[in-house]
């Protein structure tokens, strides 16, 4: 983590932490929000996998790229919305025809600018009676200011969201698809959360941390299953960018370090190290947080983190359209998680 002069900031909500002139008190906020330690957890030397001989199922990008399509048919998925609630419709039937259980979880949830918002967190699973369970999850909304458009006009303008929502839904309904046909031996929980992109915008003073990932931190707090727990998580959050690449998060590693290794370790293994970077990089405000702190499961957060931008060039814009995704993206995402997770639980 980035500290300098013992000062530093949340840029523009969930982004990067880095420095600022901010008082102690925020300064200990945010350290006991990203669950700081000063020594980064010790690691155990992995085992030897080949990850090119573990058997998945075959991810068909065009078939996740077209669920990308879908999604944004509808329109800005801003909660409460005509297409919000068609959306919400689509995803539920689709997963019902691959998982054996589709729950839909409804809540009120109150914005940073005191409106009152609905939300649906979807949740989907494969061998719902397996005592060991693999959470798998993304956010479903799109956010309803582009308050990062270079245009000030359109800066309370909603944001299609094809890269930061649907990419990482539409990995995981082909995953969910795919699956289905070739179950681990474990069993999968697919969350799709709601109301995570709602949070302060730009413009407001009013900076409130928690105003953000309403759903996970809702879910968290109010399990689909009493006493629900994994052996770990992985959260897709900006996958699908053209220019693919991931680095090892802050919160990512001290909650789950070993994943983070196995993770980074298969993607080399299987030629793409040079997308998922191993640079240790700095606290994301992401759904993950609620899931590690709330709900004690150890949860990655594979998220997009370009190096000279906030995350993608088109992150909060209008213009986070179609051209914001690129299919091979999501299948290089999906193959890495599926290798990982069938290589220790491989189909039966």
């Amino acid at each position: 983590m980035k500290v300098e002069s013992g000062k530093m900031k949340l840029e523009s909500g969930r982004s990067r932490l880095s420095t600022f002139h901010f008082p102690l008190s925020v300064l200990l906020l945010l350290l006991l929000l990203a669950g700081c330690k000063h020594k980064e957890p010790v690691r155990q030397p992995l085992p030897s996998t080949d990850y090119t001989q573990v058997a998945v199922p075959a991810f068909s990008a065009d078939s996740a790229y077209a669920f990308v399509e879908a999604q944004l048919a509808f329109g800005p998925r801003i909660p409460g919305s005509k297409a919000w609630s068609q959306c919400a419709d689509y995803l539920t039937a689709r997963m019902r025809r691959w998982c054996d259980t589709v729950m839909v979880q409804d809540f009120h949830t109150t914005l940073w600018d005191g409106s009152t918002v609905p939300g649906r967190n979807i949740i989907a699973s494969l061998n719902p009676r397996a005592p060991k369970r693999i959470l798998l999850a993304a956010h479903w909304d799109s956010r309803r200011w582009a308050d990062h458009d270079a245009d000030p006009d359109l800066q309370r303008s909603p944001v299609p969201g094809a890269n930061d929502g649907a990419s990482g839904v539409a990995a995981l309904m082909e995953m969910a698809r795919t699956m289905s046909a070739m179950p681990p031996s474990v069993g999968v929980d697919f969350i799709f959360f709601d109301v995570e992109d709602q949070g302060v915008a730009d413009w407001s003073e009013a900076y409130d941390e928690h105003s953000w990932c309403k759903g996970s931190q809702y879910w968290a707090d109010n399990r689909h299953v009493p006493f629900y727990t994994a052996v770990y998580g992985v959260l897709f959050d900006m996958i699908g960018t053209p220019e693919p690449r991931f680095t090892k998060e802050y919160i990512s590693r001290q909650y789950a370090p070993g994943l983070v290794d196995k993770l980074w370790q298969c993607a080399t293994a299987l030629g793409y190290g040079h997308i998922f970077v191993s640079q240790n990089t700095d606290p994301i405000l992401d759904d993950h947080l609620y899931v590690n702190q709330r709900a004690g499961i150890p949860m990655v957060d594979i998220v997009q983190n370009s190096p000279h931008t906030s995350f993608f060039s088109h992150w909060h814009t209008t213009t986070d359209d179609l051209q914001s995704v690129n299919a091979d993206a999501l299948r290089i995402v999906a193959t890495v998680v599926m290798k990982t997770l069938y290589a220790d639980y491989p189909n039966e």
